[in-house]
């Protein structure tokens, strides 16, 4: 029974100790291969300096040491989501054309923000992470429902309507502080694969979890905050000068 957090750990490799983690780089050639392949597509338009950026987050979280981070730590795999959700994928979508952005949006804003709150608040509850953890499929079925139903949320943040991007930045920006405030006050380890994996970090189980909870209400909300905050001066450019109203 002792071993078995770690043999929890599927894709990301087993759980790291201080000493071997600068070495523990993800070289999986599928990954490699569709890294290579979407800098191939923005190779033709170097200029869009946010496209390279979403890359090399990517490359960030899925090849660098901060994978198999993720495996020993719940708060590192918290940055990791936080960096994918709201760093990844909305850098990603700012590098693509205006229309084309406005091809992919089939959500209105309200609709985005319950289908990515879904996402979230599932993937961390303590069973379906503990399964998506546990084998292959079930960890790229959680990156891609939480990549997907974000681009949805930042797909209404990005588009022209700015009424629905406040509601999509608003709405998203609640709910991520909410289950991070959830996550911080537990009072108890919520998560099995981590239970014996952060002693060498000099963390417990608990405080790990903690932190994650932190990172989440913080550090995730805040790109939405930044986003909520860029609507509302957006929206009050659009209200009548009070001065020429008098006039």
């Amino acid at each position: 029974m002792q071993n078995e957090p770690a043999s929890l750990i599927a894709y990301c490799g087993a759980p790291p100790v201080p000493a071997t983690l600068a070495g523990a780089w993800n070289l999986d050639p599928v990954l490699l291969a569709a890294l290579a392949l979407w800098a191939g597509l923005l190779l033709r338009h170097p200029g869009r300096i946010a496209g390279w950026s979403a890359w090399m987050l990517a490359v960030l979280v899925f090849v660098s040491p901060l994978c198999n981070l993720t495996s020993a730590l719940f708060s590192a795999r918290v940055v990791h989501h936080v960096l994918l959700t709201a760093a990844i994928v909305p850098l990603a979508l700012a590098g693509l054309s205006a229309r084309l952005r406005e091809r992919l949006q089939v959500l209105g804003p309200g609709a985005a923000v319950l289908l990515h709150a879904a996402a979230m608040w599932a993937w961390h509850a303590p069973g379906p992470y503990a399964w998506a953890l546990s084998t292959v499929p079930g960890y790229w079925l959680m990156q891609a429902t939480l990549a997907g139903s974000a681009a949805a949320v930042w797909l209404c943040v990005l588009g022209a309507e700015r009424g629905a991007a406040t509601i999509a930045a608003g709405g998203t920006f609640l709910q991520m502080g909410f289950l991070g405030a959830i996550i911080l006050f537990a009072g108890q380890p919520l998560y099995a694969p981590h239970l014996l994996t952060t002693a060498p970090w000099g963390l417990s189980a608990l405080a790990d979890q903690q932190l994650a909870g932190l990172v989440m209400w913080v550090l995730g909300a805040l790109p939405y905050m930044g986003a909520l905050l860029w609507q509302a001066a957006r929206l009050a450019e659009d209200l009548p000068d009070p001065a020429e109203a008098a006039r």
